[in-house]
């Protein structure tokens, strides 16, 4: 019989006692009997953690008064059982398992005394310290179920684990487990034999992972590619300003340039608003809005394609969300883009619908803000491909909105913020693709040095942006932002409304 050596047994015996100590273990509640005391709040939350992880487990509830909800439970899992009578200690005679949740601390006390007496581990609702074990949070996927553990710090927290994990992993995983276990049944031979052959069949996974990889990066790059040649003949052929470009460069440039890049950091600190920052800066510098929205999205096509990339390598990409935006979008863009085009010659009357459109958008990007922290609805919405043609649309004729819109209803109707910020940057990378295409194809007499600024500046932003989009509280920016989009939207109005008068 092999032994460790003394000094890795001290080792072993000494370490230190930091982190989490607690031993995760799955019961099968289903051969257990659990007792659970208190039946209000509380209780109805415990049973119910219960009865969905274990919906054959055999559970008495004993209280001196029932929610309804409780009754209801009971009348739909055959093993639950209510008695509703004072708790004594003999109540626990027959029990495998206890749970305590009644609001009477003293009364908690004794349940965990008479628990204890008879070697039964216990839970106290709200009292880390007088429990056992702990009811963490799960996430299941079919077969596949984890359980989260804080230590009893923060059951928030472990709230918010289990919505990332439940958005990040997908429900196509149980099928991934039942063909796995078929095939290890189906298998032959020694253990080693069994273990070589299931990694051979799982390492179709990673290979595939890295195929993905390169075919997004190849897309990217052709779809930059493709708008790059494409402006390049349509500007050769149609502007010999641009030809001339390079040896005066205007110092609207350098105005750009850095607006460019400050409207990028805020708009990957609060995943919205570059459109609509850019545009009301745009317009205020004299900017026509066909043109203005041009610039916009020209400038959208590198800075999404670089966060959207960023994205994808940091796992935040939502792959069934992104194919139902991406299609209706660009349909509303290219149309939108299209209407817009046609009606340059008439900018002096469309530049202030497009003000007023970008003040309405302020002030709902300042509403969100006093929202932030607020707690989101569990209805999520239905219509993607409604919201991405809609958004789109307005995004293209207004130079912006994509964010303020389709991210923010996402959020709204309960998708997960790190996932909905993802799949929207990559998504809007295409979008202002084609828009940017229809734009160039449409229009002559653009103003370059603004769109080359705004290019070069958010592109210089995008992959810090997209770092710090996590550690940034949006709250302040995104007033600050609201505000400054409200003043200048309404310094444009009065403006136009002075010349008409």
């Amino acid at each position: 019989m092999t032994s460790l050596p003394r000094n890795n047994l001290s080792t072993v015996q000494y370490e230190k006692t930091e982190g989490n100590q607690l031993f995760p273990i799955f019961l099968k509640l289903n051969d257990l009997h659990t007792v659970l005391i208190g039946a209000g709040n509380v209780g109805l939350e415990k049973l119910t953690a219960i009865l969905t992880n274990s919906p054959l487990a055999r559970v008495t509830v004993i209280a001196r008064e029932f929610l309804p909800e409780v009754h209801t439970m009971a009348s739909v899992y055959e093993g639950v059982t209510v008695i509703q009578k004072p708790f004594v200690d003999t109540d626990l005679d027959n029990a495998d398992l206890v749970v305590a949740a009644t609001n009477d601390n003293e009364l908690n006390a004794y349940i965990r005394d008479s628990a204890h007496e008879r070697k039964l581990l216990v839970n106290v609702a709200d009292k880390p310290a007088l429990c056992d074990f702990y009811l963490g949070s799960i996430v299941q996927k079919g077969d596949l179920k984890i359980g989260i553990s804080t230590n009893g710090k923060s059951p928030t927290v472990a709230k918010r684990l289990k919505e990332v994990l439940n958005e990040g992993i997908p429900d196509e995983l149980d099928i991934t487990l039942q063909q796995m276990s078929e095939l290890r049944n189906s298998l032959s031979g020694d253990f080693t034999y069994k273990v070589k052959r299931l990694n051979e069949v799982t390492s179709v996974l990673v290979e595939k992972k890295i195929g993905n990889n390169k075919n997004l990066i190849w897309l990217i790059w052709g779809a930059i590619i493709l708008a790059i040649v494409t402006a390049f003949f349509a500007l050769w052929n149609k502007e010999p300003e641009f030809r001339a470009y390079v040896q005066d460069i205007n110092p609207l440039f350098y105005y750009f340039l850095g607006a460019g890049f400050v409207f990028a950091m805020v708009d990957g600190a609060i995943g919205m608003s570059y459109g609509v920052t850019s545009t009301t800066f745009s317009l205020s510098m004299g900017i026509p809005p066909a043109s203005a929205s041009m610039g916009v999205h020209l400038s959208e096509i590198l800075s999404n394609g670089i966060a959207g990339w960023m994205h994808y390598r940091m796992g935040n990409i939502n792959w069934k969300l992104f194919k139902m935006l991406l299609i209706p979008g660009i349909i509303g863009a290219v149309l939108g883009a299209y209407i817009l085009s046609s009606l340059e010659h008439y900018s002096n009357y469309t530049k202030p619908f497009v003000s007023l459109y970008t003040l309405i958008l302020g002030i709902v990007i300042f509403k969100k803000a006093l929202k932030t922290g607020q707690k989101r609805t569990n209805a999520k919405i239905k219509r993607i491909g409604l919201l991405g043609f809609g958004g789109g649309f307005i995004d293209a004729v207004g130079g912006g909105g994509w964010g303020s819109i389709v991210l923010s209803t996402l959020i709204a109707g309960g998708r997960h913020p790190r996932f909905s910020l993802g799949t929207v940057k990559l998504s809007r990378f295409f979008i202002a693709l084609m828009s940017s295409i229809t734009f160039i194809t449409m229009l002559s007499g653009a103003r370059w040095e603004a769109v080359s600024g705004l290019v070069i500046g958010s592109a210089l932003a995008s992959p810090i942006a997209a770092k710090i989009s996590n550690r940034i509280s949006a709250k302040a920016i995104m007033m600050s932002v609201a505000v400054i989009v409200i003043l200048i939207s309404i310094r444009s109005i009065i403006n136009f409304l002075l010349k008409v008068i």
